[in-house]
Parts: structure tokens; C-alpha cells; sequence
């Protein structure tokens, strides 16, 4: 059994265009889905996509750690970086899709089977007015209430929200004034039977994200999430040790050893990594191994596409760590042409049920697919009100 191609499918989705990864084989009617959604960066990972991919066509898909190997270490730079290590995650996820079709069950059958009857999922609130943060008023972050309202309407029994605005290395007390009024108006609109979760969106200094974890942490938030960038674990470390509420982070972080690293100074206690940007399912395994062993829970980033979100969900069914997924279930309309999915979701309490088909149980619909050609994206700019550049 050999590799004969690695394609690229590309689909635009609003606010980022899926990159969906198809590993196709000499067997007939046997290939793999994978996803490498790069927001910002399409051309960049499917070039590399084209690039890695001269690494395994003609080998065995079922070698699947002997592969990853390969496209991590037969280059000179290793498969650190965002775009290397997004276009090693796309193919390695075809791949695990491929070896649950040989095995004829879903892939967490075969990483020692489900650990769990379902997997709970949050939707994401976005960021309200709050990107135009010198624009907004307390009346303004009080509509953070609303989106809160309509997201349990939906089924939901948590959500996140950027509710905190971008602000210079040092404020005063009005953004932090306008982040306590947003969650607030959320917890007073849900009640505390529903878990909110603030995503700082590691736009804060150290010392602005302990500012708005102290402020926050009298309102039971489920996790605090990125209170400032992912490159300050001590930063990361001292906000988590300082507030009751949980700190979440890890999307961006590409390699066991900065994980190492954050677990072991308690940069967080929930590891946020994201599948498609980490090495893949080989690679997340080895990352669910080592917060196990810090007793850190699992909350992947999951933002993108369809196979993400089943590759996210079946990794969720195998990790005794794994408490909740970030699902985007509304992102375009056109989502369910594109996509056949092996899971249910229940639409009471937003739980899903596993998925019953082999590999991932996904099926793109490359017609569809053809139906949403590449845009560029919007370009995401914040600045400072003396005009220096911020975090979006």
C-alpha cells in the first residue's frame, strides 16, 4: 500500500479559508481528510503542504508515527513554526483517518477505545464592540448579556467571550471597568448554572492580564483564557498562581518542548493546544500524555473547519483529561453542503454523541468545496490610541 498524492482543497469560510488536506492511496476508494486552516496564511500552508508531501508519497499511510517523523526531521528546520507545523497536522490527520478505514473503526477505537459516552462543546461569543475599545461605553459591554442569552437559546451550557479589549502594555481602570461590566451583564443573564469563559486573546502585558484575572475572578469564570502572550510562561505562571480562576492557554504554541515548559512552571491548568497547528493527532497524544501528568485538563483550540472539529471531537473521546470543545456551528451557510459528519449533536446542552463511522467519520464534498473559492481575509488591525501597533 502506498501514498499516491497529498491534495489540497481550499474553501473560503468568512472569516478564514479552510484548507482541507486529502492523502490519497493506490487502494481504491481509500484516502484520508485532514484540515490545515491557517487563518491569514492559505498560500504559505499549502505551499508547504506541496513541499512536506515530497517526503511520503510512495510510502506506507499505515507507518503513521514513522511518517510524522519524517516530515518533523527531514528538512533542516525541523517542523517548528506555525505554517510547518499546520502543514504536518492537515497531513497527519489524513493519515489517522486512513488507518481507522484499514481498521474499519473510528480512531479513538484505536488509541484503546472511548473513555467517555459524550464530549460537552461552547460556542464562541466574539469580541462585541469591544475591538473598538476607545469607541466604547460600560452601556456598550452591558450587550455582552444578549449574546450571552441567545447562546444558551441555542443549547449552550457554556461560552466564551472577548470580553476584554486590547490595551497598551499599562491602562488605568477604564478597560477594566468595561471588562467587569461585560461579564457581569453575562453572569446575570445566564445565572451560574451556565459556565462563561473570558478569552483575553493574549492581547495584555503580564501585568494588565493579572489586572483583568483579579477583576474577573470573583465571577466564577469556567477559565480565564491567553491573559497575555503565550511567549511570557512566566508571565502565564504568576497570573495563574494568583487568581482562583482557572488559566487556559496553548493554542499557539507548536512544540512539546515550550508545553514542557508551561507545564512545568504552571503556566495554566487548562492546555488549550489546537490539532492543526501542533503536529496533528501524533503529536497531540504526546502533548494529552504530558498534561496528564501535570493534571492539567485538555480544552483544544477549534476555531476552524469541519475535519478539525471531528478530529478534535475524536481525540475528546480518548483522553481521560479532555472536559469540553470549542465548536463554531455557524460560521457560513453553506457548512453542511460541504460536510458529512460521523458525530450528533445533541441540540439540548450542545453535547455530542460519538462518532460511528471509520477514521474520523468525515466526508468533504469536493463539488461543494469548488462552490467557495479562496478570498483573501479581512485584515485584522488594532492600534493603540497613540497610534503604536496592538494585538488583535
Amino acid at each position: 500500500m502506498k501514498i499516491t498524492a497529498v491534495e489540497t482543497l481550499v474553501c473560503h469560510a468568512r472569516m478564514r479559508n479552510w484548507i482541507f488536506v486529502k492523502v490519497v492511496t493506490d487502494q481504491p476508494g481509500l484516502y484520508g481528510w485532514g484540515e490545515a486552516t491557517l487563518e491569514w496564511h492559505t498560500r504559505a500552508v499549502v505551499g508547504a503542504i506541496e513541499d512536506i508531501s515530497q517526503l511520503i508519497v510512495g510510502e506506507d499511510p499505515r507507518r503513521v508515527e514513522h511518517l510524522w517523523q519524517m516530515m518533523f526531521r527531514q528538512h533542516f528546520w525541523h517542523g517548528n513554526g506555525i505554517v510547518r507545523a499546520t502543514a504536518i497536522s492537515g497531513i497527519d490527520l489524513a493519515l489517522w483517518d486512513i488507518a481507522g478505514k484499514i481498521a474499519n473503526m473510528p480512531c479513538s477505537q484505536l488509541w484503546g477505545g472511548r473513555v467517555r459516552d459524550w464530549v460537552r462543546t461552547y460556542s464562541h461569543l466574539g469580541g462585541g464592540k469591544m475591538e473598538d475599545f476607545y469607541e466604547t461605553s460600560v452601556d456598550d459591554a452591558k450587550q455582552f448579556g444578549d449574546l450571552a442569552r441567545r447562546a444558551v437559546e441555542d443549547g449552550f451550557t457554556a461560552f466564551k467571550a472577548m470580553a476584554v479589549p486590547p490595551t497598551m502594555p499599562l491602562e488605568g481602570l477604564r478597560p477594566i471597568r468595561l471588562a467587569e461590566a461585560a461579564v457581569a451583564a453575562m453572569r446575570d443573564a445566564v445565572g451560574d448554572d451556565i459556565d462563561i469563559m473570558v478569552d483575553c486573546h493574549a492581547r495584555p502585558s503580564p501585568a494588565m492580564g493579572l489586572k483583568f484575572g483579579k477583576a474577573l475572578d470573583p465571577y466564577g469564570l469556567y477559565f480565564f483564557e491567553e491573559p497575555c502572550w503565550p511567549e511570557s510562561i512566566d508571565g502565564l505562571a504568576a497570573i495563574n498562581a494568583a487568581i482562583t480562576t482557572p488559566v487556559a492557554t496553548g493554542e499557539r504554541i507548536t512544540d512539546l518542548a515550550t508545553f514542557r515548559e508551561l507545564f512545568e512552571k504552571r503556566g495554566c491548568e487548562v492546555c488549550q493546544l489546537d490539532i492543526t497547528h501542533c503536529g496533528g493527532l501524533t503529536a497531540a497524544r504526546r502533548i494529552a500524555a504530558l498534561a496528564d501528568a501535570h493534571r492539567i485538563a485538555l480544552a483544544p483550540h477549534n476555531p476552524q473547519g469541519p475535519v478539525s472539529t471531528a478530529a478534535s471531537l475524536e481525540f475528546g473521546f480518548s483522553q481521560p483529561g479532555y472536559i469540553i470543545c470549542e465548536t463554531v456551528h455557524n460560521d457560513v451557510p453553506w457548512r453542511n453542503d460541504v460536510v458529512t459528519e460521523g458525530f450528533t449533536i445533541e441540540p439540548k446542552g450542545r453535547i455530542v454523541r460519538p462518532n460511528t463511522r471509520p477514521g474520523l467519520g468525515i466526508e468533504i464534498n469536493e463539488a461543494a468545496v469548488k462552490q467557495h473559492p479562496f478570498e483573501q481575509e479581512l485584515l485584522q488591525r488594532v492600534f493603540y490610541c497613540d497610534g503604536s501597533v496592538g494585538d488583535w
